[in-house]
């Protein structure tokens, strides 16, 4: 089992900072270059130029002066296309350490992936905690590259794992945490999509295979080759006739097959142009020695053929390579003599008759690779955060030192709050207005959400039971629905009580401001007999409310609950808050002093 512990100490800040100055001084070089080489090609073009004039038209120079003119441009532009290529990986550099660099001082919100395609208003927390959208979990997070990478991540963090999964990628995330190099690696790929649409490769690999391919191959290439006898005899003085009528044969073995082949070539045009994602990641798992059990298998898997998975998918982009030289008008009408088209299509066809299955397989490590190298990033870059215990013999969420994960660390204020089958499972919060209860109870959501998705947490120490969340944190009307805030707000319950009676999986909730959308005596009654159904049933949550009649519920020993709260003080006359969760009922309000202070005459 693991136990909380704390990564090796290390200062993110200095490392970054350090990476973005010698990046940015490489930047600065390079572009120096590369505006003195464009400067000389110029030169040289000209210089070449004025060289044709005399050598090729005036007769009064040899008429070799241009060539070495030409050939110094063509050595500039080697040299200067090399710069270039560095210089662009170099910005990209400076921009990926620039960005982790706002992660560390906070100001990352709106300038990553945010996730906000997999918000889903039925899902039973992932708005209320901030899982996806502006700001959320999955921003702070993601550094993935791909579409599969993405996917893998918010399926994490919107379910639990098993306990066993969950220690898996604790151990994998500790493996990989202290590897920025590769991080640095697959971030300076030469793509700059964070969205590679390599997804669509899985529909491609899995589609109806061509019929007779290895029949349609044989042909073509025999008729390639009597087309290049023929013209070969043609250009030597003999027939045109016998190449016309090789391209007839060609015509009419192309018609039928022709929309076939292009529909391959189709199907993976455009995620094929993101392939060198896919083989930088293969290539890595490929090459490392793992030590964690999760990493060791996805190495195992990737190896499933003689050739290595890495250039198994450098093969196929170089087809693709290949078969798009046909565009250069040029080649356009020598391609169509070869059958260009259907050789490198059959050949892509027969890569993924050869390659589907693997690939299937390759794409989902992938994936996870991608999601454990993204909660790597996060963990070194909180390098005080610790990873939970996974409690099995009881339900349980114990932890000392809590805070909001999204907040930074040195200005979050640190919790302790337990809870347990066997003990106490409800906290009933009270509170002020502005004390801080909700962003608690988002707090005790979001850092349940990283430890069963296996990544490190905002504690010190945390004690936690694979389980469900259910939160009523941020319910909302729905004009187009037709519901008002207080329906939805029971509709939402309804649903997270359900939840509770799944016996194999229990349940944490989070209820902010329960049923407040009515009177208090109908809040009440329905408010007590919702926390009583969901108590009984063995679920584990807190309820926040500002109707001190629902605190004294906590009295019943049936419900295992008890009442705790956060409040303000007055400090030399000005309201402030301390934001530290004390045991009991608030036993103060501040809703007039902050109506006076916004203006109202009350």
């Amino acid at each position: 089992m693991i136990t909380e512990s704390r990564p090796t100490v290390h200062s993110p800040q200095s490392e970054y900072q350090s990476r973005f100055d010698r990046f940015q001084a490489q930047a600065q070089q390079l572009s120096r270059q590369d505006n003195r080489l464009a400067l000389w090609r110029f030169l040289s073009f000209a210089a070449g130029l004025a060289a044709c004039w005399p050598a090729l038209f005036t007769h009064s120079a040899p008429a070799w002066l241009p060539a070495p003119f030409a050939a110094v441009f063509v050595a500039l532009w080697i040299v200067h296309e090399r710069v270039g290529r560095n210089l662009e990986r170099a910005n990209r550099a400076v921009s990926h350490y620039q960005k982790a660099l706002d992660r560390l001082q906070g100001r990352w919100a709106g300038k990553g992936n945010d996730g906000a395609r997999f918000l889903d208003p039925r899902h039973p927390y992932a708005i209320d905690l901030d899982v996806y959208g502006r700001n959320s979990l999955f921003e702070r997070i993601c550094a993935v590259r791909t579409k599969m990478g993405e996917e893998t991540l918010a399926r994490w963090l919107s379910a639990s794992a098993a306990p066993e999964a969950i220690r898996m990628r604790q151990e994998a995330v500790r493996e990989l945490t202290a590897n920025a190099d590769l991080r640095e690696e697959l971030a300076l790929l030469a793509e700059t999509d964070l969205k590679a649409p390599l997804d669509q490769l899985a529909a491609w690999a899995t589609s109806a295979p061509l019929p007779n391919l290895t029949r349609l191959r044989a042909i073509a290439a025999a008729l390639t080759l009597a087309a290049i006898v023929t013209g070969i005899y043609f250009l030597a003085g003999g027939s045109l006739v016998p190449l016309l009528i090789v391209v007839g044969v060609e015509i009419a073995f192309s018609m039928p097959t022709l929309s076939s082949v292009r529909a391959v070539i189709k199907a993976v045009d455009r995620p094929a142009r993101n392939l060198k994602t896919l083989s930088a990641v293969l290539s890595y798992v490929d090459r490392q020695s793992f030590q964690s059990p999760m990493l060791q298998s996805m190495q195992a898997r990737v190896r499933t053929s003689g050739r290595g998975p890495a250039a198994q998918v450098d093969h196929l982009h170089d087809l693709m390579s290949y078969l798009s030289v046909t565009s250069n008008p040029f080649f356009a009408l020598i391609a169509a003599v070869l059958m260009w088209t259907h050789h490198f299509g059959l050949a892509i066809e027969a890569w993924r008759q050869a390659n589907g299955e693997n690939l299937i397989a390759w794409l989902q490590i992938v994936g996870e690779f991608e999601a454990l190298l993204s909660l790597s990033g996060y963990a070194y870059e909180n390098p005080d955060d610790i990873y939970p215990e996974i409690e099995t013999a009881q339900t349980a969420y114990r932890a000392t030192g809590l805070s909001h994960p999204l907040l930074l660390a040195g200005v979050a204020v640190r919790n302790d709050l337990s809870l347990s089958d066997e003990t106490q499972r409800l906290l009933i919060l009270s509170g002020s207005n502005m004390s801080g209860k909700s962003t608690l109870m988002r707090a005790v959501g979001a850092n349940a959400v990283l430890a069963l998705c296996g990544a490190p947490v905002r504690a010190t120490s945390l004690r936690i039971s694979p389980m469900q969340i259910g939160a009523s944190i941020r319910t909302q009307d729905s004009l187009e629905d037709g519901v008002s805030r207080f329906y939805a707000e029971i509709q939402r319950l309804q649903e997270i009580v359900t939840l509770s009676k799944d016996n194999k999986h229990p349940l944490l909730y989070l209820l902010d401001e329960i049923m407040h959308g009515t009177n208090s005596h109908d809040r009440l009654i329905g408010a007590e007999a919702v926390l009583r159904a969901l108590s009984a049933r063995g679920s584990l949550g807190m309820a926040t409310t500002h109707d001190l009649a629902l605190a004294r519920i906590a009295a019943d020993s049936a419900l295992a609950a008890a009442n705790v709260h956060l409040e303000d003080q007055i400090i030399d006359g000005k309201m402030s808050f301390d934001y530290q969760l004390r045991p009991g009922v608030v036993e103060k309000s501040n809703a007039l002093e902050l109506m006076r202070a916004v203006g109202l005459e009350v």
